[in-house]
């Protein structure tokens, strides 16, 4: 009987029908919305293969810039060295021990002849003309200065080679340069050593003799002056807007202009510190004190805006509170809201600073970049900045500073993925969940 009653039941049950004035039920088991269900689920799952396809990309791209940075740059940080013997006691330098303790013992050593000897002895020892650099003698004038024995002695140096040499020693060099570097290879001459000159020295005509010290010393003054003006006025200004401001008409004139400046291309900041430093001021051109006051233009603006949401983020049960129990608005400001909203603050002004560093066009417009062979010595001294000098090195004919402009970018985006990196180590430092 039982069998009889299922037989009599329809396949498919009868669709239900809804009272008068009401929506029907959608019945999703039928084959119509069966069909439009698998047709959502085939969607979401490109989306996700899309979405999936986007990251690879982008990783792939990244990876495709830090593999090409790393397999040219990393041959910058080191140099080849030939192994000179030099008879400085035959050489017969017009120098006494004397003169080697006054002040102007690298003039005298320089005006001995000192850089002819040196050159001399490679050639005779080597056969061939032009296997040091420009700056290999130094090496042997510091040694002098922290030995004055040497004077009287047969000693052997370990010099850097000239940038052809260099370049054929690291797979780089042309065909004459590479079976010259093979021949000292087999007499034993030649030697590979981390350039430490290239993280100590200031910029140079020579590619084996540059650095980025001047650069990078450049790169935390103009920054310190920067972060010194942005964050206080951009601290000051996000709390005035967001708690004490009266909601005007000049009040939303203010924020919209702010969040304008925010988006404005940075030349136009070089050309307002070019107007308004150099030109109305008369500050010195190519210093760190200008590029700050430039760059803390361009920064401040970030400053406000990531500033005011971070403040915005902190609840006003924590205002409220703090007003009940007594605190005036001030109190309620500078010790309750602005404390939870640093860590907001904070990562919003490192990644404004971050992007402050790695930025060229308005310090150009400015006039760094100027040729600056010493490290700047003060807010007002000749500087330029990493970015810059990055730029400038690309701009030379001479195939050696191929290498250092790579390797001086590795040390940029080191520099930045530091900063970066102290920004999320603040956010989730410091980050109330609430």
């Amino acid at each position: 009987m039982n069998r009889a009653r299922l037989a009599e039941r329809p396949a498919v049950a009868p669709a239900r029908t809804a009272p008068p004035g009401l929506r029907a039920p959608t019945d999703w088991a039928t084959p119509a919305m069966r069909a439009r269900i698998r047709r959502r689920y085939a969607a979401e799952r490109r989306f996700r293969r899309l979405g999936l396809a986007a990251v690879a990309l982008s990783a792939g791209f990244l990876l495709f810039l830090l593999a090409t940075m790393l397999a040219q740059g990393l041959s910058g940080f080191t140099e080849t060295r030939l192994r000179v013997p030099v008879d400085l006691a035959a050489a017969h330098l017009r120098i006494t021990p004397a003169q080697l303790s006054e002040r102007r013992a690298d003039l005298a050593l320089a005006g001995a002849g000192l850089e002819a000897v040196v050159e001399n002895a490679a050639s005779r020892r080597y056969g061939a003309p032009g296997l040091l650099s420009d700056g290999a003698w130094l090496r042997v004038r510091d040694a002098i200065k922290a030995d004055p024995a040497l004077l009287r002695q047969h000693a052997t140096f370990d010099l850097p080679v000239s940038s052809a040499l260099d370049l054929a020693a690291k797979g780089k060099g042309t065909a004459d340069a590479t079976a010259l570097v093979a021949r000292l290879r087999a007499q034993g001459a030649l030697s590979r050593h981390l350039n430490l000159a290239f993280l100590t020295d200031a910029d140079s005509t020579d590619p084996t003799r540059i650095g980025i010290w001047g650069a990078f010393l450049g790169s935390l003054m103009t920054l310190a002056v920067t972060l010194a003006l942005a964050f206080p006025i951009g601290v000051l200004s996000a709390l005035y807007l967001e708690e004490y401001a009266p909601r005007n008409r000049w009040t939303d004139l203010i924020e919209v202009s702010i969040n304008n400046l925010a988006a404005v291309p940075s030349i136009i900041f070089g050309l307002l510190g070019l107007a308004v430093f150099l030109g109305t001021f008369g500050l010195p051109r190519s210093a760190p004190i200008v590029g700050g006051l430039t760059l803390a233009l361009m920064t401040m603006p970030v400053i406000v805006i990531a500033g005011r949401n971070a403040i915005k983020a902190v609840p006003p049960s924590i205002r409220d509170g703090a007003l009940a129990i007594g605190a005036s608005p001030v109190q309620v400001v500078f010790h309750h809201v602005l404390p939870l909203a640093l860590p907001g603050i904070l990562t919003g002004t490192i990644i404004g600073m971050a992007r402050a560093l790695g930025e060229t066009a308005p310090l150009l417009m400015i006039g760094m970049r100027a040729f600056i062979a010493a490290p700047p010595t003060g807010l007002t001294s000749p500087a330029t900045v990493l970015s810059v000098q990055i730029f400038l090195w690309s701009d030379q004919v001479d195939r050696g500073f191929v290498e250092k402009t790579s390797a001086a970018i590795i040390v940029l985006l080191a520099f930045l993925l530091a900063m970066n990196g102290l920004a999320i180590y603040l956010r989730n430092r410091f980050e109330t969940r609430w």
